[in-house]
């Protein structure tokens, strides 16, 4: 008799790494990127925003509060298609790649960095460590 397909989430098997369902490696160039990991670059990314920002507005200005997010978006945006990731993920050797392969485009980056820098969805993550805005863009953050 064959093995019954699940039919919801809480059926599937949980994964023996974040990736596997995936069909990525456990470990090395193209397993999915940790936490540890993705918060520096993260934080790279988010610093590199607030320096480009004071060209723009003074810190004590309370301009600079939505300039600094805007500025990250930006970042984003332009160097995840360009580069295939943002800076922080391209100094901490990862980068972003679509689940169905080719080229990352440029919905996929707008979906993710607007999904991104509400937050929340950075916070919700699946088996795989991949958060709601790689969900619903169909990305994946891997090592290169």
């Amino acid at each position: 008799m064959p093995e019954a397909k699940p039919t919801t989430f809480g059926d599937l098997e949980p994964s023996r790494w974040p990736g596997e369902r995936l069909g990525l490696p456990e470990a090395g160039p193209g397993s999915v990127a940790r936490v540890g990991r993705r918060v520096v670059a993260l934080l790279v990314d988010w610093g590199s925003a607030m320096l480009l920002s004071l060209l723009i507005t003074p810190y004590d200005s309370p301009a600079y509060n939505w300039v600094t997010p805007l500025v990250f978006a930006v970042l984003q945006i332009v160097f995840i298609p360009t580069i295939g990731g943002s800076l922080g993920h391209r100094v901490l050797r990862m980068h972003l790649v679509p689940l169905d392969g080719g080229w990352i485009g440029l919905r996929r980056p707008v979906v993710r960095t607007l999904l991104l820098v509400i937050v929340v969805p950075a916070l919700v993550w699946d088996s795989d460590q991949r958060g709601f805005h790689d969900k619903v863009a169909g990305t994946v953050l891997v090592r290169s």
